[in-house]
């Protein structure tokens, strides 16, 4: 498959509740991932840990999906632009939107920078 078609099936799999198959499947053991803020999560375990206290912080999600993505299949680069509604146990409810550039190495991703308005 691409680095697009991947990225497209990573995406499919989170909105439709499987964010931690996906997490598990398409993400390196090495991977970095960095936050808008600044802030670098550094392997497949601290990364796990941080997805799954997200999904445990989340009452319900509302809805969510992709509106723009594209790939540089040379580079193996994906960049998704993706929105989603959750109501937190804490009851307020947001609209997270965000910009994701993912590095690929083969099927996995290695490196994940998020782009978003960090309160």
């Amino acid at each position: 498959m691409s680095y697009l078609e991947n990225a497209q099936t990573v995406y499919n799999m989170v909105f439709s509740g499987q964010l931690m198959e996906a997490f598990e499947k398409y993400y390196s053991e090495d991977v970095v991932m960095q936050e808008a803020t600044g802030h670098v999560r550094n392997g497949k375990d601290e990364n796990r840990k941080y997805e799954q206290q997200f999904l445990d912080s989340v009452q319900e999600i509302h809805g969510g999906g992709v509106d723009a993505i594209t790939s540089n299949e040379e580079e193996g680069v994906t960049m998704v632009e993706s929105w989603m509604e959750v109501t937190f146990k804490d009851g307020n409810r947001v609209k997270l939107e965000q910009v994701a550039v993912q590095r690929w190495e083969g099927d996995q991703v290695i490196h994940e920078r998020f782009y978003y308005n960090a309160p």
